[in-house]
């Protein structure tokens, strides 16, 4: 059987060995040579193949629920379930998403971008199972990277207690997550790896303890405590601690050998309760580069099968914001020993590996654990050091009650640092950083501000570490910046909540934030060409507002547009809405952002046009609300 043959997964069924291992290597082919073309996640889902294989052929999928964790180690799942032929659109727009998605597959049974839901979800399926009085399997694949997450924690405490409730979770366990694990979890999983396989007490312990002559019977109150006793002492040292949590544990079991999977998940799947089948894997399995370089090639843009060197590009590109503010900021931590960079498990992708090389004293990684990483910046804070806690936008979002409850009712001097803000691309719906100006915003004390370019992003950077009165935050794009010139030193700090001119008209006052304001400008040149001229404000900061500046201009030019790469509801533009509503200025306000829906993988320039964000279209745009009579089409 070939896998383009496959479109249900209980095709697998009856199949031998040999002819999954064919399909293996077939699913490792597909993959690798789609990630090449398209980009995407590599190693992870290379390293669970025999994995997927091995579940798969002693499950019934048109009843029984798998739950992936994150998403992005499931493409073996999506090659086994119907999607073969549409594989090739991986993360592109209107194709196979990159992470699992509700609705996109029947198989797909729980949509996830974020690490370690997976627990929770399954257990909420099983509890629902059992209050409907059916019957299925409910299964939770995670990686031991996702297992150090708190929310996975207390789902297994929660499960651990439910001896009655059949649950099945599948420990991928390949000592990573994106780059190395961190924390006392990854490390009892290291020394398990490392052990020798040490097989349970036999089912059958009480009926030989039975059989003892004139001693068997009169054991039996006592046959409870020295199996538990006997089962301590056989389990290795990290079985022993998810026994203790109520969990049967099962492994560690080599994660490349069907044979073996196989046999364990169909032992697991007889026992009653909650089970833990720890599966060990190497990352980017099959694929030798992959192998060797386990972070590098956790994710790739597109690249070379045979020398695994990326496609370079048909023009140079200016440096990514990432890397300019991790250049900057350990400049500055080299001058100052107070700075600490924190990072939940994204070392690579926010550049502070750079720290982590340069001053490791300086650097914290927490792993995959938000929620932890901002609190521990408020312990810091409190100590006089300056933490610079640094994560993606989406992954912000984890920590609300952190933000909120210990840095800012507290006032501390916490400086958060958003990466990957507004519209990210492939990643899709669960990694747009696009509510973080509305989730921010509305909490008393802390100070916002988004750079126009990367040069200025160097002159936050400084802003946000010299800001000592309480919390800040900056949020800044995936991907490159302009190309503007750069400093390597004496950066200059921003005045907090001053915005700055950079164009002036009579005609129409446009106020850009961030990202949107070099497209604002260019959008007034289009305006220009049809005789109407434009202000254009850089805000800088969405909080404070610079109303000494906004304000008196709204007034006088009596027309107003706002720019943002975030949701238009409770976001930038609403900020100035309200502000000109406090002061009774009644101008008319166009909002330019996001509406009310969620934002699909694409290219972002994809995405950008299709919400009417480019500066052509911010100009059509501009001229039909405020102009109709000279509305002409814009090129």
């Amino acid at each position: 059987m070939h896998l383009s043959e496959i479109t249900h997964p209980n095709q697998l069924h009856g199949l031998s060995v040999r002819q999954l291992q064919q399909i293996a290597r077939q699913i490792r082919d597909k993959h690798l040579q789609t990630v090449a073309v398209n980009g995407g996640h590599l190693g992870p889902g290379l390293g669970v193949v025999e994995l997927t294989l091995g579940l798969y052929q002693t499950l019934d999928l048109d009843r029984d629920k798998v739950i992936w964790d994150v998403g992005h180690q499931a493409y073996p799942h999506k090659l086994l379930t119907g999607r073969y032929d549409r594989f090739h659109t991986l993360r592109q727009k209107d194709g196979v998403a990159g992470y699992l998605k509700l609705g996109e597959n029947k198989f797909d049974h729980f949509g996830a971008g974020h690490a370690s839901t997976s627990i929770s979800a399954a257990l909420g399926m099983a509890l629902a199972r059992d209050l409907k009085g059916e019957k299925f399997k409910a299964v939770a694949v995670i990686g031991d990277g996702a297992l150090t997450g708190g929310m996975a924690l207390e789902a297994i405490n929660h499960a651990g207690h439910m001896p009655k409730t059949n649950l099945l979770v599948v420990l991928n366990d390949n000592d990573m997550s994106i780059s190395r694990n961190v924390g006392a979890i990854p490390r009892y999983l290291n020394k398990m790896r490392l052990s020798q396989p040490v097989q349970f007490i036999k089912d059958n312990l009480e009926e030989q303890f039975k059989q003892i002559p004139f001693v068997g019977e009169s054991l039996s109150p006592e046959l409870g405590r020295i199996k538990e006793g006997m089962k301590r002492l056989a389990v290795p040292k990290v079985g022993a601690v998810f026994e203790e949590l109520g969990f049967t544990y099962i492994g560690p079991v080599d994660g490349h050998n069907l044979e073996e999977l196989i046999a364990t998940f169909q032992q697991a799947h007889q026992i009653l309760g909650p089970v833990l089948v720890h599966v060990a894997t190497i990352k980017g399995k099959g694929y030798e580069i992959a192998e060797l370089d386990q972070v590098g090639y956790h994710a790739q843009s597109p690249f070379n099968v045979a020398t695994g060197k990326a496609i370079p590009s048909t023009k140079p590109k200016p440096p990514a914001y990432a890397k300019v503010f991790s250049h900057t900021l350990v400049k500055l931590a080299e001058q100052n020993p107070k700075i600490v960079g924190i990072t939940a498990a994204m070392a690579t992708g926010t550049g502070l590996d750079k720290l982590q090389a340069k001053l490791p004293n300086q650097y914290v990684d927490v792993g995959i654990a938000e929620q932890h990483a901002i609190t521990l910046a408020a312990g810091l804070a409190t100590q006089g050091m300056r933490p610079v806690a640094v994560i993606y936008s989406t992954f912000l979002q984890r920590a609300y009650d952190q933000i909120i409850h210990d840095v800012c009712i507290q006032n501390l001097p916490v400086f958060f640092c958003l990466d990957r803000a507004g519209i990210v691309g492939a990643d899709g719906p669960t990694h747009q950083g696009m509510y973080d100006i509305a989730y921010l915003r509305c909490i008393p004390n802390i100070v916002i501000m988004a750079p126009k370019d990367e040069a200025e992003l160097q002159r936050m950077v400084v802003t946000g570490i010299n800001h000592t009165s309480g919390p800040i935050a900056m949020r800044y794009p995936r991907g490159n910046g302009y190309g503007v010139p750069l400093m390597e030193e004496g950066w200059e700090p921003l005045e907090i909540g001053k915005s700055e001119i950079l164009r002036t008209g009579d005609d129409v006052l446009i106020v850009a934030y961030g990202t949107m304001v070099y497209p604002g400008m260019q959008a007034a040149e289009i305006l220009s060409e049809h005789g109407i001229e434009a202000t254009v404000i850089n805000a800088r900061f969405v909080k404070p507002l610079d109303t000494e500046l906004i304000l008196p201009l709204a007034k006088k030019i009596g027309r107003v547009i706002t720019l943002e790469e975030g949701c238009i509801m409770g976001g930038f533009g609403s900020a100035i809405a309200e502000a000109l509503m406090d002061a009774e200025i009644l101008v008319p306000v166009k909002r330019f952002g996001v509406p009310d829906v969620l934002v699909d993988h694409a290219e972002p320039d994809e995405s950008k046009r299709e919400l009417g964000l480019t500066s052509d279209q911010i100009a059509e745009r501009v001229l039909s609300a405020f102009f109709k009579q000279q509305v002409s089409a814009v090129v």
